[in-house]
């Protein structure tokens, strides 16, 4: 992506100083293990997270990576200029969706409220409760916040392969797809639903959920390319190399040789890739029920 020059966004909390990280800590777990964790989080799960809301996502396991490079100092922490990169990244990106949604909701007729990113290393409090790296990035609607602790990307890379900076990106417009998803009042009514139905059918209701913030994650690629010309050649691909390894299907094959279709909470590869793709291609909203259609249609 060619984002040089992009404004960030200011609607960031950065709490990584409170943890007092100091760039170079190595810590880490096999692709194995860190998949073992994902499947034993979400077949015990219904998609609600907690606190009811949607704090999640598909790597449950982030563990800290080293990086090199020069270091910049932030109040208690020590960060590399890898880490720095990312978290200017980051605000570009959320700059990037509050762009494309103001301007979406507004052909709908409808005003778009941007939620607040937070940048945080380890844990931190939500209103939702005790966030964890180890989920991943999640979004909590009870206090409209994207959370992100940055070693994420490097868990990514490292141990799915799922590299590139528009792959990156695709990671942040997904939570934010979930923002757009509370604003539209269909988190809410899954949520409620959900809460009254079987392990079995809230798991089956959580993947319409993420399969909706997928399209919207694609939604904002059609847009952000329309709006700023930013995307290159192989970034298409990244992203979708990304949905591809981090769908259920996928990541409990990796980690105990076959997939359990009750338990999917996010959809299947190839579910993740179409919805993601659809976006991407169509830029179109009135293609964004994941709720009524057949199962066997998504």
């Amino acid at each position: 992506m060619k984002l040089d020059g992009r404004r960030e966004s200011t609607n960031v909390e950065d709490r990584r100083s409170s943890a007092g990280k100091v760039a170079g800590i190595a810590g880490g777990a096999g692709l194995i293990g860190l998949i073992i964790t994902l499947v034993m989080q979400f077949m015990g799960g219904g998609g609600s997270g907690i606190g009811g809301s949607v704090i999640e996502e598909a790597l449950p396991e982030v563990l800290g990576s080293v990086l090199g490079g020069q270091t910049e100092t932030v109040g208690e922490a020590t960060f590399s200029e890898e880490e720095q990169e990312l978290a200017s990244f980051s605000k570009k990106i959320l700059a990037s969706t509050e762009d494309v949604w103001t301007k979406v909701f507004k052909q709908m007729g409808k005003t778009y409220q941007p939620p607040t990113l937070v940048l945080y290393t380890g844990s931190t409090s939500t209103r939702c409760g005790q966030g964890q790296a180890a989920m991943g990035p999640f979004y909590c609607s009870a206090d409209q916040k994207l959370y992100i602790d940055l070693s994420f990307f490097s868990t990514m890379k490292q141990q799915l392969g799922a590299d590139g900076d528009f792959a990156y990106a695709y990671v942040i417009a997904h939570e934010v797809g979930h923002h757009v998803e509370y604003l539209m009042g269909d988190l809410a009514r899954e949520h409620n639903r959900m809460s009254q139905m079987s392990k079995k059918d809230a798991n089956a209701r959580s993947v319409r959920i993420e399969l909706q913030a997928d399209f919207y994650a694609g939604i904002w690629g059609y847009y952000e390319k329309q709006l700023f010309g930013s995307l290159e050649d192989g970034d298409l691909e990244e992203a979708i190399r990304c949905a591809s390894v981090i769908g259920d299907d996928y990541l409990q094959k990796k980690a105990q040789g076959f997939a359990v279709e009750d338990s999917f909470t996010h959809g299947t590869a190839a579910q993740r890739m179409r919805w993601l793709k659809k976006g991407l291609t169509t830029g179109d909203m009135s293609k964004r029920d994941t709720y009524s259609i057949p199962a066997n249609q998504l």
